[in-house]
């Protein structure tokens, strides 16, 4: 039975309490390590992590040779050998040494990615979370294990799954509690919404589009899927959407379609990607209302914004009355040359959203006589009205 990001991290703490050791398998970026450092921080423990598909078989009991020449061993006929000691990997000698110096905290070992590694990298590994002891080092009874896994094609629920692993056997599977991680949208907008150093984890672009698109937060790969789309959206990449959005923000980028368009794929695969990148256009159009009065350049973005931006933009500009009235005439000078940077058709549009309210059509006419800049819109609103209307016709 697969469980939600909260029932899981439950689950994860009643096995750890019972003395067992859990393995959370999940799809790749679906979560696993957020829980186990959630987990990590909601008991106040120290967390230790291991890639295991970076471990070698032996990186364990590295040999390195002895630092005094009494370690050597010196022959009659062969020369001198060395006594070969066996040293420990470098987390295993910081866990060992924090434990020491904080003989009451708990500590929280994480073997990810753990059937990535080699079947011999596992039995060694095994064994120490078995047997708690590797040669003469015993771990602290205040160290717990979890492990971490992608699917197998062996396991039941991932008959379809693809990925690169190396199935423990048997008896590591009898050993270790396995807990089934799957996505859910509703809690990860719940964490995703929650305010960290003054703002949200993930951007409100990201959030507010996954609440209209939940199915979008995870696609599971499958190979019939991975043929059309080699990359699918995870919680994990959306994490990094959200960060990209932020910089692209910082740099002022979004009038970049190309860029936003190829980051958001990149990250999200072609087709979730492409609905995404048009999402942020639609919300964020490349300028700003302040940039498309103030800036000099701005009719030159303009132009080589798509029409959907650009009719964005303008109808930004129109909420903004209270701001940026028309009836300012650098305003309206700024507006006319926006809207003329339109299609035929996006110009129709937005002089049609501006019919619909006749308030403003009565108050553009009451300073056309003393406003250039207010004329000269009137009249261009004027002129759009009778070409559609010959349109229409």
């Amino acid at each position: 039975m697969a469980l939600t990001y909260q029932a899981c991290l439950q689950a994860t703490n009643v096995i750890l309490a019972s003395g067992s050791v859990p393995t959370i398998v999940g799809e790749a970026g679906i979560g696993k390590s957020a829980l186990v450092a959630d987990l990590a921080r909601q008991r106040h423990a120290k967390l230790f992590t291991t890639v295991v598909s970076l471990v070698e078989k032996g990186d364990l009991v590295i040999p390195v040779p002895p630092l005094t020449s009494d370690s050597f061993v010196q022959t009659a006929k062969y020369g001198s050998l060395a006594d070969v000691q066996f040293g420990y990997s470098h987390t295993l000698v910081a866990m060992i040494r924090y434990a020491e110096a904080h003989p009451d905290q708990e500590i929280i070992w994480f073997l990810d990615e753990f059937n990535r590694g080699t079947q011999a990298v596992q039995s060694e590994l095994m064994n120490l979370v078995l047997q708690r002891q590797i040669n003469t080092l015993t771990l602290p009874d205040q160290v717990h294990l979890i492990l971490a896994e992608n699917p197998d094609a062996t396991m039941a629920g991932f008959e379809q799954s693809h990925y690169g692993v190396t199935p423990g056997d048997a008896a590591i599977a009898d050993r270790t509690t396995r807990l089934v991680l799957t996505a859910d949208t509703a809690t990860w907008l719940q964490w995703a919404t929650q305010s960290v150093a003054g703002e949200p984890r993930i951007v409100p672009l990201v959030t507010d589009y996954l609440a209209e698109n939940p199915a979008d937060l995870h696609v599971v790969a499958t190979a019939d899927a991975v043929a059309d789309d080699d990359l699918q959206p995870t919680p994990r990449a959306w994490e990094r959407v959200s960060q990209a959005l932020r910089e692209l923000n910082r740099q002022q980028l979004f009038n970049q379609t190309a860029v936003v368009t190829a980051i958001m794929q990149g990250n999200l695969g072609m087709t979730v990607g492409t609905a995404f990148a048009g999402y942020v256009q639609e919300k964020r159009p490349g300028l700003t209302v302040e940039q498309a009065y103030q800036d000099a350049a701005a009719p030159e973005t303009f132009k080589t914004l798509a029409p959907a931006q650009q009719q964005q933009i303008l109808r930004l500009c129109l909420a903004a009355q209270s701001d940026w009235p028309l009836t300012t005439g650098s305003y309206a000078q700024r507006f006319s040359e926006l809207l003329a940077g339109c299609p035929a058709d996006g110009q129709f549009a937005i002089a049609q959203a501006m019919a619909d309210s006749p308030q403003l059509f009565e108050q553009l006419a009451a300073v056309t006589a003393t406003t250039p800049g207010v004329a000269q819109l009137y009249q261009q609103l004027t002129t759009i009205g009778q070409r559609g209307s010959q349109i229409e016709v």
